[in-house]
């Protein structure tokens, strides 16, 4: 079932959760086995859940729209995502953005000013907007004076049938290269981010009863997650490859790797 499950004394004290989606919950338009069950005995052991995720290649609105249709019962409040904080953080900065992002993410940022001169760069999940014209433009726009913000920068992620693809984080590597500036990163696995979960679920005074689930052990499980001592669970579903877990880079090894998330909720919940 998982890699040093068994015994785990930290899953005793667990009462609440920080769940990632993409990879973890569901791949694609797939739900990961068991998962909409193990969500719902989530919930009546008591036990407190937010969704933590750097999805950006769609609005919160679609993004929410996909869960509940893919059986998932959450309120819209109960989703924190990297494209909310980096809205956010434009809005608190009073930036007016270039945005490489895909279409239905540019819908969030529909009341935002984007004209120019643009005063930041912003890059989330863009396949589209990933080739030379957009990447330079955004290069001469650093060039000018704007800030880089880097939603996240994720290494890949999981696609149908569990394939990976390319995230975003080459690419905002490649223009803090280009630009000789570095990017403010707004998603997982910034510290930041996870208090503003936790602050919601009233645990921000308690990480250690806090789990953080997710499929990428430094996206997910690194950084801020740490930091903040959160139990950190991974599961091998999504982008986990065999051996993830003792990347050279891994610092600190997850306090438990499971098959499932519906695993993970299954020791939780039997403890």
């Amino acid at each position: 079932m998982a890699a040093s499950a068994s015994g785990l004394p930290v899953l005793k004290g667990i009462r609440g959760m920080l769940l990632d989606l993409s990879g973890t919950l569901h791949i694609d338009n797939v739900v990961t086995p068991n998962a909409v069950e193990a969500l719902r005995r989530l919930r009546t052991a008591g036990i407190k859940v937010r969704f933590v995720t750097n999805s950006t290649k769609t609005s919160d609105e679609r993004l929410y729209s996909k869960l509940t249709g893919l059986g998932f019962e959450l309120d819209r409040n109960e989703i924190f995502t990297s494209l909310g904080a980096a809205k956010a953080l434009v809005r608190a900065k009073g930036y007016r953005p270039l945005l490489l992002l895909e279409d239905e993410a540019l819908e969030q940022f529909i009341d935002i000013d984007q004209s120019e001169p643009h005063t930041a760069v912003v890059v989330g999940l863009a396949p589209s907007k990933f080739d030379y014209q957009h990447m330079d433009l955004a290069f001469h726009t650093l060039l000018d004076g704007a800030d880089l913000i880097g939603i996240h920068k994720a290494k890949y992620y999981a696609r149908e049938q569990n394939r990976l693809a390319m995230g975003p984080g080459g690419f905002v590597a490649a223009l803090e290269y280009a630009a000789d500036k570095k990017a403010t990163l707004v998603g997982k696995p910034m510290k930041q981010f996870y208090e503003l979960a936790l602050k919601d679920m009233e645990m921000l005074e308690t990480p250690e009863m806090v789990a953080m689930v997710g499929d990428d052990v430094l996206a997910d499980l690194g950084g801020g997650a740490h930091e903040l001592g959160l139990v950190r669970l991974l599961v091998r579903t999504g982008k986990y490859r065999p051996g993830d877990e003792t990347k050279q880079q891994v610092q600190l090894q997850p306090d438990g790797v499971f098959d499932t998330f519906a695993a993970i909720v299954e020791a939780v919940v039997s403890r």
